[in-house]
C-alpha cells in the first residue's frame, strides 16, 4: 500500500521554516516600501528610488531581485533605444497590497501614540537629570514593567 508523505505543519517560529524565510522577506523595511509603491503602479527602476527615499541603488537592485526571484515581482526588458525595464507586481504580490494597505493604516493613526510612547521610554527617570544612574536607556532599573 503506498504512503503518502506527510507534510509538517507551517512553523513561522522556525529559522528552517520557509515561511519564516517569506516573512523575513516581507518585514524588511525596504521591501514593504517598494511593494506599497509598485502598489500604485508598474515603475521603472528610477522612479522606485525616487519614490523610496533613502534607499541606496544596492539595496534597491538586492530588494527587486529577491521580489523577482519570490514570484512577487516580474521585470519586463522593452526593446527600445534606449532600453527600458519595469518592473510590476505578479498577482502573488498584489495579494499583499490589502494586508500593507492594513499595516500602513495602522501606522498612520498610531504614530502620534508610538511618538509619545518613544519620548517617554528616552525621558530621565523624575531626579535623574541628565548624568543620572539608569539603565542606559534613561529610566532607573525596575521603574518599568519587563518586556
Amino acid at each position: 500500500m503506498p504512503t503518502t508523505p506527510v507534510t509538517p505543519a507551517a512553523d513561522p517560529y522556525s529559522a528552517a521554516c520557509p515561511s519564516r524565510q517569506l516573512l523575513d522577506r516581507i518585514g524588511d523595511k525596504w521591501t514593504v516600501l517598494v511593494l506599497g509603491v509598485l502598489t500604485q503602479s508598474p515603475r521603472r527602476y528610477g522612479e522606485i528610488a525616487r519614490a523610496v527615499e533613502g534607499v541606496s541603488q544596492k539595496m534597491l537592485t538586492q530588494t527587486l531581485r529577491h521580489l523577482e526571484r519570490d514570484g512577487m515581482v516580474v521585470r519586463t526588458v522593452h526593446a527600445t533605444v534606449p532600453v527600458r525595464v519595469d518592473y510590476e507586481l505578479t498577482d502573488l504580490g498584489r495579494s499583499l497590497s490589502g494586508p500593507l494597505a492594513v499595516l500602513e493604516a495602522w501606522a498612520v493613526e498610531h504614530i502620534d501614540v508610538i511618538e509619545q510612547a518613544r519620548a517617554a521610554y528616552d525621558a530621565p527617570a523624575p531626579g535623574e537629570g541628565s548624568g543620572g544612574v539608569g539603565d542606559g536607556r534613561g529610566v532607573r532599573s525596575g521603574s518599568r514593567p519587563s518586556r
